[in-house]
């Protein structure tokens, strides 16, 4: 791209001209100038299929040309498979290529923080990595095509309630290793023409009005060239968001904001620099889509029916099997003749979501008619609707008749879900049920036909509490057009099951990590499970779940086997390839996908015990194997210090596990990461941070000779509670600590000294303090300690049970279990004093009356010894 032109054409345009283009045409076209050479950019939502409106203007979700309506996120992400969403990507830019559409409003990469988010079905997973990379994956794809992508939405949309306005408190640290973490890979290694900025607030600024996320980190650290643009509606204040690095503000307003940016610059309010970088990069946005329209088709004819098939080939990647007892799964064609179809979801299918991504589909598949399609005349069906998604109208005659015809069947299929209206973009679910009447339609049909398989359609996850009662479940989740196809030909074997879950189901709502907090009191929510989201939580919290996070089952049974490796070592460069072999020990071809986690058993870090670091998905004929390797690096065992703000690990040992879930890893392998990592000591480093190198090693050693010396017999380095608390004292506050030994000038000096390659010859405590007289006393404040000659309730506990007078005084208030208790023990073994010793124990222990009683009689001692 010539970016002396682009240069040239923004300083030959007015002001004016600048300005418009910082807000939309209309609700989907950019403003162009043809004498500039600057064309509209056309969009379109379109993160499972595109939704290009005909009908500009009309209230509510207005309805797109046809399209084909994949699997949403919430489905394909169960695939996990990178391969399939790249072609998923491809085939939905062909499409927008086709309407002229130049820019795909999707992926939405966000988090799922809490199972109630009403836009989860948008979504694909609990966890960073996965999210990443499948979304990477569709950008990747859709590029074949020259079309562009919007990853969305930036950052943290992770509810609806009140979604415009919310303020979320998150920590930086699961804000870097959460929530920031998928939009980090998809834009390094996706690299989407736009990013879209959500409507919320973080830690008090609105999203589009922070230069740190939208300049800072997206542009100066991860490299993004594109625009970033607004959430429909997600502007507040324009200036502001200019400062911030907000390009493009959606949809179109009529140059409301426009004015505002104008008004600032010609008031010198705002420079017109910022204004200059962002025309630039709107400039060079409009002519990437000029570019890519002429290098690639676009009178192109779409095959319905193709990409009919591609849909269907990503439900059947996806669907999960969760329960499968006895193997009555697959329908055995040679034993059941009669087979029952029951609930409406088996005729009028639920396969996408509502809201903004709502697709117009060419054709919908029903499981029903498919199924009828695939067994022909070797099985009997009997269907029945069994309930309807009215809650008020009276439903018990359908209950009744679908009972009956399961128990006159040998089968029975019972389709399930929620309805379109307890789920959508806009509002937020309020608990995980299925509607009553399927649940007891669940119970009932169970109890009359035992051979019962319970299919579940859904956008998030539902409480399965019914689990035990059918012999089978499939999570077939929204399976896009073709999903009534999928199910048809997964249920009655013509394909096996590889799809698993990316995200746990939990016991009950109750046990999730978000619980308490979503979706907050009134604007504020208060993300306090932090790093701790989905399966890092449960499996921290050791917490029974219904299915966990990376959980699927087929028709088939693979083994794993680990390969011997040699001692595996990782340093600051070096990466390790792991190797397992998996078996299918079937005799039907499958597909297992993989996982590993990376891991520290003896962390001293507050951290996960387990995180998804690798995956892969591998067909494999029945009775064969298949090697699978991984590499592993640094990074896969990296966290967020706050602190430094950076990331770092931990040396020593560590372990990588793999298997088939995130608590089925039968192949554990140990690893040495040899490289340590060293912060530089600062005035705020503890005394304890000098042990972590030599050189600390040498000057603390020093450090504590002088302390001992100067403070003669007042401690003694054997004192257990002086040496804690120096250990743990900031070396900054040494200053104030030791009567003025220190000074600032003492404390650059010795950091300067750990931290450089200086000479440590001849170093010694008088030359790091410049110390010329010696002072007791040093530390007296934090410790106590009594100066006369009689003992009191100053005085140290072990002298105190070293008197046999104080002791005929203590017996007085205390048993002979208190002097046998492990609390008595610890402080004579810390050195405090008695009066500091009360403040430790509980004051149903030692009260502060008993306190100023013991006060009193030891003085009274003390008076009688001077006589």
């Amino acid at each position: 791209m010539d970016e002396g032109l682009i240069k040239k054409i923004r300083r030959n345009m007015s002001l004016e001209e600048m300005v418009s283009l910082c807000s939309g045409r209309t609700d989907w076209e950019t403003v162009g100038y043809s004498k500039y050479g600057i064309e509209p950019v056309f969009m379109a939502d379109g993160p499972h299929g595109m939704r290009v409106i005909e009908n500009e203007g009309a209230l509510g979700i207005p309805q797109g040309k046809p399209a084909t309506c994949f699997p949403p996120a919430v489905l394909s992400a169960c695939s996990w498979d990178e391969g399939l969403l790249e072609f998923v990507g491809r085939t939905i830019a062909l499409e927008a290529r086709s309407m002229g559409v130049d820019l795909i409003l999707g992926p939405g990469i966000n988090i799922k923080r809490s199972p109630l988010c009403g836009r989860n079905f948008e979504y694909f997973s609990e966890d960073p990595l996965l999210s990443g990379r499948l979304g990477k994956s569709f950008i990747l794809g859709a590029k074949d095509h020259g079309v562009g992508t919007t990853v969305k939405h930036y950052l943290a949309n992770n509810q609806e309630t009140r979604r415009m306005t919310v303020d979320e408190k998150i920590d930086i640290r699961a804000l870097r290793e959460i929530y920031l973490k998928p939009f980090e890979i998809a834009i390094k290694e996706g690299k989407p023409m736009a990013v879209m900025c959500s409507y919320n607030s973080i830690n008090g600024k609105f999203v589009s009005q922070s230069n740190y996320f939208l300049t800072q980190l997206l542009r100066n650290e991860w490299g993004f060239d594109g625009i970033v643009m607004s959430d429909w509606g997600a502007v507040y204040d324009r200036v502001r968001g200019v400062f911030a690095g907000m390009d493009l503000e959606m949809p179109g307003n009529g140059g409301v904001n426009n004015q505002k940016i104008f008004d600032r610059i010609k008031e010198g309010k705002l420079k017109v620099t910022i204004l200059n970088e962002m025309v630039e990069r709107l400039i060079r946005f409009s002519f990437q889509a000029r570019e890519n329209r002429r290098n690639y088709v676009t009178d192109l004819e779409i095959e319905p029916k193709g990409h009919h098939k591609i849909a269907q080939l990503a439900a059947v990647e996806s669907m999960v099997l969760l329960k499968n007892e006895e193997c009555i799964l697959p329908v055995d064609r040679t034993k059941i003749k009669k087979l029952a179809i029951i609930g409406s979801m088996a005729f009028d299918p639920r396969y996408q979501g509502s809201g903004s991504s709502k697709i117009n589909p060419y054709h919908i598949d029903s499981p029903y008619e498919r199924i009828k399609k695939l067994v022909g005349d070797e099985i009997q069906l009997f269907p029945h609707q069994g309930y309807i998604h009215d809650e008020v109208v009276e439903q018990i005659h359908l209950a009744e008749q679908a009972v009956e015809v399961a128990k006159n069947s040998e089968m029975a299929l019972l389709f399930v879900g929620l309805p379109d209206h307890d789920e959508s973009e806009g509002y937020d679910r309020t608990h995980l049920h299925l509607p009553q009447k399927q649940i007891a339609l669940i119970r009932k049909i169970c109890k009359a036909q035992p051979e019962t398989v319970v299919i579940v359609q859904n956008g998030g996850v539902v409480d399965m509490s019914w689990e035990h009662q059918p012999k089978a479940i499939v999570e077939m989740f929204l399976g896009g057009q073709a999903g009534g196809d999928a199910i048809a030909k997964l249920l009655l074997g013509e394909n096996n099951f590889c799809g698993k879950l990316a995200e746990t189901i939990p016991m009950r709502l109750e046990d999730t990590p978000a619980y308490i907090n979503f979706p907050g009191i009134h604007d504020e929510v208060v993300y306090g499970e932090s790093i701790f989201v989905g399966y890092r939580y449960y499996d921290f919290t050791k917490k029974k779940v219904r299915f966990p996070f990376g959980f699927g089952l087929s028709y088939t049974h693979f083994s794993y086997e680990p390969i011997d490796e040699p001692e595996l070592t990782i340093d600051a460069e070096k990466k390790v390839t792991v190797k397992c072999r998996i078996t299918n020990a079937g005799v039907m071809n499958g597909k297992e996908i993989v996982q590993l986690y990376t891991g520290k058993s003896d962390t001293a870090i507050l951290r996960p015990l387990r995180e998804l670091r690798g995956f892969k998905k591998v067909f494999i004929p029945g009775g064969r194997s298949a090697e699978v390797s991984f590499e592993v690096g640094l990074s896969d065992f990296s966290y967020y210090n706050p602190t430094t703000k950076s990331w770092e690990h931990e040396s020593g040992s560590h372990q990588i596990y793999i298997g088939s879930s995130s608590r089925d890893l039968p192949i554990v392998y140990p690893v040495q990461i040899t490289k340590d990592l060293i912060h530089p000591i600062n005035p705020l480093s503890y005394l304890s941070d000098f042990e972590k190198t030599e050189r600390g090693q040498t000057i603390l050693k020093l450090l504590l000779s002088g302390f001992e010396e100067i403070m003669g017999d007042d401690q003694t380095r054997e004192d257990d509670f002086f040496m804690t608390m120096l250990a743990n004292t900031p070396l900054r506050k040494l200053v104030e600590f030791s009567n003025g030994i220190f000074t600032e000038e003492c404390i650059d000096k010795i950091i300067e000294l750990v931290n450089s390659d200086q000479s440590l010859e001849g170093i010694t405590f008088e030359k790091l303090v410049n110390c010329t007289e010696k002072k007791k006393g040093f530390f007296k404040s934090l410790f106590g300690g009594n100066e006369e000659e009689y003992y009191c309730i100053q005085s140290k506990v072990r002298d105190l049970v070293e008197d046999e007078d104080v002791m005929k005084i203590l017996r007085n208030y205390f048993g002979d279990e208190t002097f046998e208790s492990d609390y008595l023990q610890m402080a004579i073994k810390m050195g405090i004093c008695f009066d500091k010793a009360q403040k430790l124990l509980p004051d149903d222990f030692f009260s502060d009356e008993k306190l100023k009683d013991i006060d009193r009689d030891l003085k009274a001692l003390a008076k009688l010894k001077k006589k």
